[in-house]
């Protein structure tokens, strides 16, 4: 009976819903109270079922729940479903909700099954989010309870402390406070944000009056060892310099200019306006437009910034292996000195998986892999790779160029590559840091980087050896045991209970394979930088604790 007339109840299109309610009971013959109670438990359900199936091919996909964008609205139908189920007290769980459409989808969307293990993962981190949002909500409502809670104080709450409106409204009605949601307050926090720019982004504001200036040819894309050129000056703007071609590669796809000399003259900049490749140089040129010029670019540079980007393409296919189908590139920086990928991943990354993206990383470099570079139409290179060529951002024009290290990572990119992967040397990750929703950095170095970096963190390993009383070789093995016999001792003493001080004695001298300095931080939960405050802090603790047991 009720059925012919659920379309009458779009939100949309009625002013006041409570009243429509009331029509249709009276149409079929029933109570407005007693119709309600019948119906919106059942759309609960139908909305648990939709909003669930709609998380399996999003999450599988590679979406993720975020506080920005799309993925907002993937957290606001799990929250959503998330408040039916407590609402109702129903005994359901959303990961079997998943395990069910997946079984029953499995003949006409088989993919649906193959990411079942991800999706559950990232449902997981969310329900313990959305958990903990509850109870911060419940709080910070209590300590504004006796305020009006305006549009801007939810504007305000959500974009600092990631609280959702609904849960505000939801807290606050309970203490009998009525709060009205903006129809458009997503749309406010859009605004918020749309001006704010990436760190990473290379795109330059600045235009100059070039006129009609042919493109430059660029004439790094091949070869990567191609060091120099000749080339006709088109135009001088002071010290800005405009040629027919060049061997010089600008700023632009998150990697930082080539170091070049014109004529001997060094450059201070490099950067692109539209098709134009502009040579910024460090004085006034003493050449004029029509000279022929050279063009030279500095080796090492050019080198360690190849590795650099070459390195992110290992990074992030590496990541990919290990963390799901899910990782993808929002953005990345190359400069001579490091390099950082940002990746769409749910959690934050713990320092042991951390360690396994590296050796997986390092992995790809030692097979000695061609890294193969081509041009392709767009059609053709989305029709044989697809569109996770795309990573970081779409690429324009028609013809794109292809980077594929063969089996592992085929992506859409103008920067400067190596030949083979083994040219990268050793891929070093310093450190993981989320750097907001949804977006967790990897910075990492590669090449002689990397043995810089090597060398300015052996005083580390040498005096974490020399704290500990035992060659370098054996320092993870060592701080595993003190870390271990370490809280082994807090939870005694928190308990009150008697340890014989050698459970408490460091006696482990086996050798560890890999980065003595990773696999430390991995066993410390620590930044590497701190290893050594750290095993002083626990050398301390574990003393009195022992000192103290012997007293008893």
């Amino acid at each position: 009976r009720f059925l012919p007339y659920s379309s009458y109840l779009n939100v949309d299109e009625v002013e006041d819903i409570d009243a429509v309610w009331g029509d249709i009971a009276k149409k079929i013959g029933t109570d407005k109270t007693a119709l309600k109670e019948s119906i919106i438990p059942l759309s609960a359900l139908f909305s648990i079922a939709e909003h669930s199936r709609s998380l399996l091919f999003a999450l599988g996909d590679g979406a993720l729940p975020s506080n920005v964008g799309g993925g907002y609205n993937l957290r606001v139908i799990l929250r959503r479903a998330l408040s039916f189920i407590d609402k109702y007290q129903w005994k359901i769980d959303i990961n079997d909700l998943c395990d069910w459409h997946a079984q029953y989808l499995k003949p006409l969307f088989p993919e649906t099954s193959e990411n079942l293990e991800n999706v559950k993962k990232i449902l997981d981190v969310e329900k313990r989010k959305f958990a903990a949002s509850r109870e911060k909500t419940s709080r910070i409502v209590s300590q504004i309870a006796d305020k009006e809670i305006t549009p801007a104080m939810l504007l305000e709450l959500y974009d600092s402390k990631g609280i959702s409106p609904e849960l505000v409204k939801e807290e606050a009605g309970k203490k009998g406070k009525a709060v009205a949601i903006p129809d458009d307050f997503y749309a406010q926090i859009a605004e918020r944000h749309e001006r704010v720019e990436q760190e990473h982004a290379t795109i330059r504001e600045e235009k100059l009056d070039i006129g009609d200036v042919p493109d430059t040819i660029g004439l790094y894309f091949d070869d990567y060892l191609l060091l120099h050129n000749q080339a006709k000056v088109l135009k001088i703007l002071g010290k800005d310099v405009l040629v027919d071609q060049t061997s010089a590669y600008p700023t632009s796809g998150g990697q930082i200019h080539d170091l070049a000399f014109l004529n001997g003259i060094r450059t201070e900049d490099i950067f692109k306006q539209g098709g134009a490749i502009i040579h910024r140089l460090s004085e006034n040129p003493t050449f004029r437009a029509g000279d022929e010029i050279h063009i030279e670019i500095d080796r090492d540079h050019r080198v360690q910034l190849a590795q650099h980007h070459t390195a992110t393409h290992i990074v992030n296919a590496a990541a990919r292996k290990i963390l799901g189908s899910h990782i993808n590139q929002a953005g990345a920086k190359k400069t001579g000195e490091k390099a950082h990928l940002d990746i769409t991943h749910y959690d934050t990354i713990e320092p042991d998986v951390l360690l396994r993206i590296e050796e997986e990383a390092n992995a790809i470099v030692q097979k000695d892999l061609p890294v193969r570079k081509f041009f392709m139409s767009r059609s053709e290179a989305e029709k044989k790779y697809g569109m996770r060529i795309y990573q970081g951002g779409a690429v324009p024009g028609k013809k794109i160029r292809i980077v594929d290290i063969e089996g592992e990572d085929v992506e859409a990119c103008g920067g400067t590559h190596l030949n083979r992967t083994a040219e990268v040397g050793r891929i070093r990750i310093i450190k993981s840091s989320k750097i907001q929703d949804g977006i967790v950095r990897l910075t990492f170095t590669a090449g002689k980087a990397s043995e810089i970096r090597a060398e300015n963190t052996d005083h580390i390993v040498l005096e974490a050896s020399r704290i500990l009383g035992i060659e370098p070789e054996y320092l993870p093995a060592r701080a595993e045991e003190l870390f271990l016999k370490w809280k082994k001792a807090k939870k005694a003493q928190k308990k009150g209970s008697i340890l014989h001080p050698e459970e408490l004695t460091l006696t482990e001298m086996r050798k560890s394979e890999g980065d003595p300095l990773l696999l430390t931080s991995s066993i410390l939960k620590t930044q590497k930088e701190h290893i050594v405050h750290t095993l002083r802090r626990f050398l301390s603790e574990l003393n009195e604790v022992k000192k103290e047991m012997s007293e008893k």
